[in-house]
């Protein structure tokens, strides 16, 4: 991957960090940033953090995707929410053999891509990372940062491997994963609970962790996506839950994306991460009384 054209599509967090980390393995990253380009061509872009912090002085930015032209790869970073605008935004960056990585929250971002763009040039990566924006342009790397990639349609290919060894290069732990839905599920272990009780009770991962009858609730959601990935042909181990918990725990107070988000009056993910595995329960004939409840709770804090 060195040397090719990437395009990140989504400036947030998610984009800055893991693009600025291609940038540091030699990659040409061209950043969308449709805001915060000013402060971006001013001061450049800024990762904070204890493992190793960059400094982007002149990123390659551009305020629109035409701006970027076509590319060897995509990073798609937005939020889910913002998926109806993606093919649009998409399009100007595509050649005839162009891969789109998606990095985004729960299930459906993959088939919604495939279904626009061709099954063939998807993939998806999962994130398990703590950041947090400071402004449009300066991005706190508070913990961890573990990716895996893998194949939307069969196995892992020459381009998967490459951009595995081109994060690894970065100093990022990155993963080549055959089954891409399972590690979907894997992530809405943690992702159902913690994110979601976080943003119900308006406070940090600690506050989850510290309290008995919110952490029995997180330990029920947990069973609850493990018995729907099951149904689907994935089996997670109940020792997996007990990890993804204890992996909490030096967390501290961080607080998950979605409760920034409702904090700051933005949409929330709640249909990826919360909807699509109810209705896939019920499809299924599966009981989940507590992802019911939690998905009622969220809408209701947050009307879509």
């Amino acid at each position: 991957m060195r040397g090719k054209k990437i395009a990140i599509v989504g400036s947030g967090a998610i984009g800055l960090f893991y693009g600025s980390k291609l940038v540091s393995a030699g990659c040409g990253v061209h950043f969308l940033m449709r805001s915060g380009f000013d402060l971006a061509a001013r001061e450049g872009i800024r990762i904070h953090s204890s493992t190793g912090s960059l400094h982007l002085e002149r990123p390659s930015i551009a305020k629109t995707s035409s701006g970027i032209g076509p590319c060897d790869g995509v990073i798609v970073a937005v939020k889910a929410t913002s998926n109806a605008a993606l093919p649009d935004l998409l399009l100007p960056l595509l050649g005839e053999e162009t891969w789109i990585l998606t990095l985004q929250n729960g299930l459906g971002n993959e088939e919604f891509l495939a279904s626009r763009h061709g099954a063939e040039r998807i993939l998806g990566g999962l994130c398990f990372v703590c950041l947090t924006r400071r402004n449009p342009a300066e991005v706190d790397h508070l913990g961890h940062g573990t990716l895996s990639i893998g194949e939307f349609e069969g196995r892992s290919r020459p381009r998967t491997e490459g951009l595995c060894q081109a994060f690894l290069a970065a100093g990022v732990e990155t993963h080549l994963v055959e089954n891409l839905a399972g590690e979907r599920w894997r992530k809405l272990v943690w992702n159902v609970p913690f994110n979601g009780l976080c943003t119900i009770e308006r406070g940090g991962v600690d506050k989850i962790l510290n309290d008995p009858v919110l952490l029995n609730e997180c330990g029920c959601l947990m069973a609850e996506v493990r018995s729907i990935a099951a149904a689907e042909g994935h089996d997670i181990p109940p020792e997996y839950a007990a990890y993804q918990v204890e992996r909490t725990r030096p967390m501290g107070c961080y607080r998950p994306s979605t409760l920034v988000d409702a904090e700051a009056g933005n949409p929330l993910e709640i249909e990826p991460i919360w909807g699509e595995p109810l209705r896939r329960a019920r499809a299924a004939g599966i009981e989940a009384p507590h992802l019911a409840a939690l998905y009622e709770k969220l809408k209701s804090i947050h009307p879509l």
